[in-house]
């Protein structure tokens, strides 16, 4: 079975094809399929593709009318296809359904440190031999209130680490989890929790309900010099709405690893273009804002796994084996 892997990266590149060897033929590519390089995957029965692809119903029939069967996606989240289309046109698709929680949860805590510490702010002054303490002050977190918006595997590693600095800890999800209860989380409705943290980090998938779950009136729960941290979709915040927020001076800090419109820039290098959306250039001029390029996921034990999971989900789809990774059984598996 031909397989074609697109917009592969150097660090995936080699792995993938260990991965595949003697298995399938695996052809990789840099790009990404789209309107204008979508005819060159036909006759690959399976594609691999990354969440920077947007596979709309357009991409899908054009895919499928070039004998394509599977879309494995290397990642867990799957907002950029279009299941009810690949379900219509008889798309097996997959996905990677988990990896390291730990990844992402201590990279959620890696932002919540720097922007309490001003680490960001103290490296660049350094760089200038500028090694004044003004504006570095922090607090401890030691007895410091923390909610936890979405207490699933990554959700209750991160309240497992706050646990270890002993902090008080508030949950918010559809359903309680009796493994963070156990770690001595009160769970509350999510406007009480917005107004007992001091630091919020948010790990819900991002659905229709979800979308700008952290809108303008639950920003403004937030207490003065609240962190907010979002390593999980960026449209769960609704980004107009935070820098308002932001430019109000109301809160302590803001680290973003993804956003809302992550899709046309992230995982490529800009620096010598014009990027002219105005909510992202200025969420880059306050200090309290760190924006990294969604990497909370990037360990070599969690990328091991999404990549090893891409011939996984081939194997299943041969055998017509669903999985926790099968979002949509094509009809041909």
């Amino acid at each position: 079975m031909r397989v074609l892997a697109c917009g592969v990266r150097t660090y995936e590149r080699a792995a993938l094809e260990r991965h595949f060897q003697d298995r399938h033929p695996l052809h990789c590519v840099t790009w990404v399929p789209d309107g204008d390089t979508v005819g060159l995957a036909a006759g690959y029965e399976a594609v691999c593709t990354s969440p920077a692809a947007r596979l709309d119903a357009a991409l899908l029939g054009r895919l499928a009318a070039g004998g394509t069967r599977l879309i494995t996606q290397r990642a867990s989240g799957y907002t950029n296809i279009d299941l009810d289309a690949a379900r219509e046109l008889g798309l097996w698709v997959a996905r990677v359904s988990s990896y390291s929680p730990h990844s992402v949860a201590e990279f959620a805590w890696t932002l919540v440190h720097a922007l309490n510490r001003h680490v960001h702010r103290s490296y660049q002054r350094t760089r200038e031999f500028d090694f004044r303490l003004d504006g570095l002050l922090g607090r401890d977190l030691h007895g410091r209130a923390v909610g936890v918006v979405g207490t699933g595997r990554i959700g209750t590693v991160f309240a497992r680490i706050a646990q270890g600095y002993r902090m008080r800890l508030y949950g918010w999800d559809r359903e309680e989890n009796p493994e963070c209860r156990a770690l001595g989380m009160t769970y509350l409705p999510l406007e009480d929790l917005l107004g007992r943290a001091e630091i919020v980090s948010l790990h819900v998938p991002l659905t229709p309900e979800t979308r700008h779950l952290i809108d303008a009136s639950r920003l403004a729960c937030l207490p003065d010099g609240a962190i907010l941290v979002n390593t999980g979709r960026g449209g769960l915040i609704d980004t107009t709405a935070l820098v308002s927020s932001l430019r109000a001076g109301r809160l302590g800090g803001v680290g973003l690893d993804v956003y809302e419109e992550e899709e046309r820039y992230f995982f490529r290098d800009l620096s010598d273009e014009v990027v002219t959306d105005d909510v992202l250039a200025r969420l880059m001029t306050f200090p309290n804002v760190v924006v990294t390029s969604h990497q909370a996921f990037f360990t070599a034990e969690a990328t091991a796994t999404i990549l090893a999971t891409q011939a996984a989900n081939v194997d299943d789809y041969l055998a017509g084996r669903a999985t926790e990774n099968t979002l949509v059984r094509g009809r041909d598996a």
